[in-house]
């Protein structure tokens, strides 16, 4: 019995070292898009499972990307239902976000996703 609760802590400890190894990039100008990132839209665009486009998945975000920021912002803001039935809910279901804080977050995504020059 006295081996679990060192047993829990390392593997709490190993997956908060791998949770860090994927850490979001410090992206010049956008530290509050990161924060609402991680505090928020870490747990579907990070989570592969989901559906959500990934950070930093050019690919994934290219399309949406295209339909220009004022709409991404929109979905993003009051919610989206995609063709496959994926949804994008409300403020990335925090009401507590203000505009401004989606649309960080937003600006973040994208820049995380741009492909890195040739």
């Amino acid at each position: 019995m006295r081996l679990k609760t060192p047993l829990g802590f390392a593997v709490a400890l190993l997956g908060a070292a791998s949770a860090h190894a994927g850490r979001p990039p410090d992206l010049a100008g956008s530290e509050r898009g990161r924060t609402v990132w991680l505090n928020t839209c870490e747990l579907c665009h990070n989570e592969p499972a989901t559906g959500a486009p990934q950070l930093g998945d050019s690919t994934a975000w290219a399309p949406r990307a295209a339909q220009g920021r004022a709409t991404l912002y929109q979905h993003a803001l009051e919610g989206f239902m995609g063709p496959l039935g994926d949804e994008m809910p409300a403020r990335g279901a925090n009401p507590d976000l203000s505009d401004d804080d989606v649309k960080a977050a937003v600006d973040y995504m994208l820049e995380a996703a741009r492909p890195a020059p040739k």
